[in-house]
């Protein structure tokens, strides 16, 4: 399919001063938006957000985007030299077939279950000389050029795909219909409304890996930390939590923007980075920001994987017992007592007998004992998890559930190997570490024993909702109602650590 000007076209050019529309061929601006430098916008203490992603994947319908300002114009500026200006911008991305369709070949990986189990696959593969590239389509994958399939193991398969079209996106109004090349740039002076949300000022849109585009916001640190605040620790929580939340937020953001690096900017918006909305914020919002401006914290003079979560049921776990990592020396397993000197009470809990004992505790003696998965039980039966094991390709239709056996647990009690029987011959399939939260999905987390009441029904009791590692928000908050600095709450999560100016270190 090809598209014309509409022969009325050179008519509304003419009108340009009262429609306010012009474009134009500007060379030396398109040059200048094509180089959208990840490492350089941290530098100037900004983020670029992955706000909409696979634009153009709808199979459907065709994705739309509606932009529009309220008092200023917006300005859209493509790579082709299109030049816009309007209140109202309407942009739709279609399927244009190709004159000479082909086919693309690439190895992929199998799934993982984390960002962090993906990148310690990658750095292997590195070390190898070989150029992984990780990518979420769907779910974490690492990607290589087909020329290495005779350098890798079976965990990575041939994946072959037809193009036979290119997701191109048109700028559209009742005055024109024109093509736009990426990158894009959007701005106004004024706030820019997406499809009638509040947003912000400054966006690209990014051809991304899969051929889709990506509606890419520009924040600063301060307004990237207003739309996390309230839906990571929330809006009323205690200031000096809200400040300890703000350093980790953006020590963590920093230390992983490197997240979608392959399809051009920082970080998503979901619970796969960090929560992001835009967000009407409060005064102790404000302040928590403010007041921790660019301050990060640092081990051996670099910000660190500040992870988080929301309550480590009385003990905080190790990264590796959480993914298939390395440890870090910052990150230690700890009991969240709120009198430091009882950790004796608990010199170990990695048995079956310990790990219940410490769960039937008196919960009073721990932080964070007021978050409601502080302690939890599921039941549940075969056929639950046969479903669950099946919506993840790992039983077959014809199975059923024999079985399940924990083989091991890390140091702070949380399972990091589930045995699971099934089948007739019986088989039997290992859930490592991420994997056993991501198949099945009822777990709040890894610390749990379980029950055996009869061949159809287990029951699960276990602790603290999230994989456990550094600060616990609900632990957070009630070191904060009793008095506890935000430097106090970071020095308990976070061992060996300084908190310094980020600025600084990059200067």
């Amino acid at each position: 399919m090809k598209y014309f000007y509409k022969p009325i076209y050179v008519f509304f050019i003419s009108l340009t001063f009262f429609l306010n529309f012009s474009f134009k061929n500007n060379s030396i601006y398109a040059e200048q938006i094509i180089d959208i430098n990840l490492e350089k916008e941290i530098k100037k203490g900004n983020f670029l957000i992955g706000l909409k992603q696979y634009l153009g994947k709808n199979k459907i319908n065709e994705d739309t985007l509606i932009l529009q300002a309220d008092d200023q114009f917006l300005r859209v500026e493509s790579a082709n030299g299109l030049q816009h200006q309007s209140k109202q911008v309407k942009i739709v991305f279609k399927k244009v077939p190709l004159e000479k369709p082909y086919t693309i070949k690439k190895l992929v990986s199998q799934p993982f279950s984390s960002f962090e189990s993906a990148k310690k696959q990658s750095e292997i593969l590195l070390k190898k000389g070989l150029k992984p590239l990780i990518t979420m389509p769907s779910h974490w994958e690492i990607w290589l050029p087909i020329e290495n399939r005779d350098k890798v193991n079976q965990n990575f398969k041939i994946r072959r795909r037809n193009i036979n079209y290119e997701i191109i996106p048109f700028l559209i109004n009742k005055y024109t219909f024109q093509k736009l090349d990426g990158p894009i740039s959007v701005t106004s002076d004024d706030v820019i409304k997406i499809n009638n949300v509040n947003y912000g000022k400054n966006f690209y849109l990014i051809k991304d890996s899969y051929g889709t585009w990506t509606l890419v916001q520009k924040l600063s640190f301060k307004e990237y930390l207003k739309g996390v605040l309230p839906y990571e620790i929330g809006a009323n929580s205690p200031l000096e939590a809200l400040k300890a939340q703000a350093v980790i937020a953006r020590t963590w953001a920093i230390y992983n923007s490197n997240r979608f690096k392959a399809d051009k900017f920082h970080l998503c918006v979901t619970t796969q980075c960090q929560v992001y909305k835009p967000s009407i914020t409060n005064e102790n919002i404000e302040k928590a920001i403010l007041d921790t401006q660019n301050k990060v914290l640092v081990f051996k003079g670099k910000p660190i994987n500040a992870f988080y979560h929301a309550s480590n049921g009385g003990i905080s776990a190790s990264a590796s017992e959480s993914w298939k990592i390395s440890d870090y020396p910052y990150l230690t397993s700890d009991f969240d007592l709120i009198n430091f000197g009882r950790k004796n009470l608990y010199p170990s809990i990695k048995s079956r007998e310990e790990l219940k004992n410490f769960l039937q505790s008196d919960k009073n003696i721990f932080f964070g004992k007021d978050h409601h998965l502080f302690r939890w039980e599921r039941k549940v039966s075969a056929k639950e998890i046969f479903n669950l094991l099946q919506k993840n390709d790992l039983v077959n239709k014809n199975s059923e559930i024999l079985d399940l056996k924990i083989i091991n647990r890390g140091t702070s009690g949380r399972v990091s190997k589930l045995e699971i029987s099934h089948g007739n011959p019986i088989q039997k399939i290992t859930l490592v570490k991420d994997d056993i939260r991501k198949s099945l999905n009822f777990l709040p987390s890894n610390l749990f024993i379980i029950d055996k009441i009869n061949d159809n029904l287990w029951v699960f009791t276990g602790g603290g909702f999230g994989h456990g590692v550094g600060l616990s928000q609900s632990g957070a908050i009630e070191m904060a109602k009793i008095g506890y600095s935000y430097k106090k709450i970071l020095k308990q999560y976070y061992k060996k650590t300084k908190i310094l100016d980020f600025m600084n270190l990059v200067k």
